[in-house]
């Protein structure tokens, strides 16, 4: 039997907006039991984040309204107490020493002009009384524990100079410098390539099966949870909906909610005798032997080299073709997305869009060429203007590429856009900080599509969404290729979703890629073994 160690029972958080009162949290009850991962999942907005937040006492005051019936933390000894009315002095005691978190994106989360190894030393000498160099000793004990690579030259690191699943691992350190009894894992895997994903995964239970450790794991990814959690909690709106063991809740789910997460994935329909009408046409864009070298410096090294982000590349992209482009972050797939609408200036190769060399291109009529060749960005809330209204954002582009022949025109366009993307006209006036991450992400839809392109680069368009607006905003694009005879290439570390909504996939290890083939082909009879590992390491 599990013991207790914390018992949350009928919390509610609520915000004042102006005059507007809204409730994040609606009387939610839970248990975390010592050595159990209990899951909590739901869509962005659905309180996840603010349950967590309001356990730790770091929700923002006095906009936050927090109120529980009671926050029992158990001792060794089975004794609870009440964290509900500690003070912020009283919970500085209890975070990092009994409960800690680790964030969802670490290099927000990490001070970005301190080096990590002073971050985590500062973590460890705040909990336990310790010289700076007992500290350093055991900052570097606990990196060499996380499995970090050459942790004397990650100590002196600063957060930049390190990938993504090394600055998830020095959140991980941080996390658990002091061996707490609950670690709260706030999507700690959302931006991270499946390989480095499973990786973390099995850091983390490795970690709580030395320690002992109760783990609160919040994602949007069911595939993951089934992996991880022994307990599932389902959020919608504040409220808990459905809860229960992992396996009964993915074997028999009760709730409507819960079925329709599980059944966000979008179908593939396209037939065997659209895809051979594709493949019949002359490729729509071309390139030859494409490079792009950056000057680097070797890791732990003065000595700079060259880095070959993308080392000779050959494809073909057919019209109304979907071309996934997958593979582990680093690998050069965002570089290869960018220099083929030269956002950056390739090293060698070729180029060719309608039979055209666009490497030949003048800037001048390069720029006029760009509303053919459109991408959707990563980021959609980095991508847009924080100053520009939504209705602005979309009719930019129209006014530098002279589509229609007024603004009263442009509103309109822009207006009929929203409609598309499904927003209605109340958007137009809004910003992008009032909007959710799938609404801005439908925006940037909007906004690549006014300028009437034929090709579009999309660019982890979808992977900081949650299930249900992920499958949303695919099935979105799909529709958006088939009404306007789009084409495009979809990048992605994601190869679950690229096989959703690829006719074709490429993958790429290193700035090459290592194989092609027919989407279904690839995931069901893959041939290299780097294709073979990536789909091993998808949650199932």
């Amino acid at each position: 039997m599990q013991t207790d160690i914390l018992e949350i029972s009928d919390l509610s958080v609520t915000f004042h907006m102006g005059r507007e009162e809204i409730t994040a949290v609606d009387r939610v009850s839970f248990t975390l039991k010592k050595g159990c991962t209990t899951g909590i999942v739901g869509e962005s907005g659905s309180g996840k984040s603010v349950t967590a937040l309001s356990v730790m006492h770091l929700l923002p005051s006095p906009s936050a309204i927090v109120n529980a019936d009671k926050m029992l933390l158990f001792d060794q000894k089975g004794i609870p107490v009440d964290i509900n009315s500690f003070d912020q002095r009283q919970m500085r005691h209890v975070r990092g020493n009994r409960i800690s978190m680790i964030f969802q994106e670490p290099m927000t989360s990490l001070n970005p002009v301190t080096r990590c190894g002073k971050q985590v030393v500062e973590a460890v000498r705040a909990h336990q009384a310790l010289s700076r160099h007992e500290a350093k000793k055991k900052t570097l004990e606990i990196f060499r524990e996380v499995m970090l690579p050459m942790p004397e030259d990650v100590f002196y690191a600063y957060p930049h100079e390190l990938s993504g699943g090394q600055k998830q691992r020095v959140m991980i350190a941080m996390a658990v410098a002091s061996r707490p009894d609950i670690l709260i894992a706030d999507e700690p895997t959302t931006a991270l390539d499946v390989t480095v994903q499973k990786s973390i995964i099995q850091l983390l239970k490795d970690l709580q099966s030395k320690y002992g450790m109760a783990i609160l794991f919040i994602t949007h990814d069911l595939g993951l949870i089934f992996g991880i959690a022994d307990e599932l909690l389902v959020m919608k709106n504040g409220q808990i909906v459905e809860s229960g063991t992992v396996k009964d809740v993915f074997s028999g789910p009760k709730h409507p909610y819960t079925r329709s997460l599980l059944a966000s994935r979008p179908p593939k329909d396209i037939s065997p005798e659209k895809l051979r009408e594709i493949y019949l046409r002359k490729p729509l864009l071309e390139t030859d032997d494409l490079k792009m070298y950056f000057p680097g410096r070797v890791h732990g090294t003065n000595r700079i080299a060259e880095i070959k982000a993308v080392d000779g590349v050959s494809l073909q992209v057919f019209p109304g073709e979907v071309l996934g482009l997958v593979g582990e972050s680093g690998c050069g797939k965002t570089t290869l997305g960018r220099s083929i609408l030269r956002l950056i200036e390739p090293t060698g190769g070729k180029i060719r869009f309608r039979e055209g060399d666009l490497m030949k291109l003048h800037r001048k009529t390069l720029k006029k060429l760009r509303k053919d060749i459109q991408i959707i960005f990563q980021d959609p809330y980095s991508s847009l203007n924080p100053k520009l209204s939504i209705g602005s954002a979309i009719m930019e582009p129209m006014k530098v590429h002279g589509i229609g022949h007024d603004a009263r025109e442009r509103r309109k366009m822009a207006l009929e856009l929203l409609e598309k993307v499904g927003l209605d006209q109340r958007y137009f006036y809004r910003y992008p900080h009032e909007l959710s991450g799938g609404q801005r992400q439908r925006v940037c839809i909007a906004r690549a599509l006014s300028v009437q392109p034929e090709f579009i680069v999309c660019d982890e368009s979808v992977s900081a969404l949650d299930l249900t607006v992920q499958a949303q905003v695919l099935k979105l694009l799909k529709e958006l290729k088939d009404e306007f005879g789009l084409t495009y290439v979809f990048i992605s570390h994601d190869l679950s979703v690229v096989k959703f909504i690829s006719d074709r996939i490429a993958v790429m290890k290193d700035g090459k890629i290592v194989e092609t083939g027919n989407a279904d082909e690839i995931y069901s009879n893959p041939k290299s073994e780097y294709t073979k590992n990536l789909i091993a390491s998808i949650p199932i």
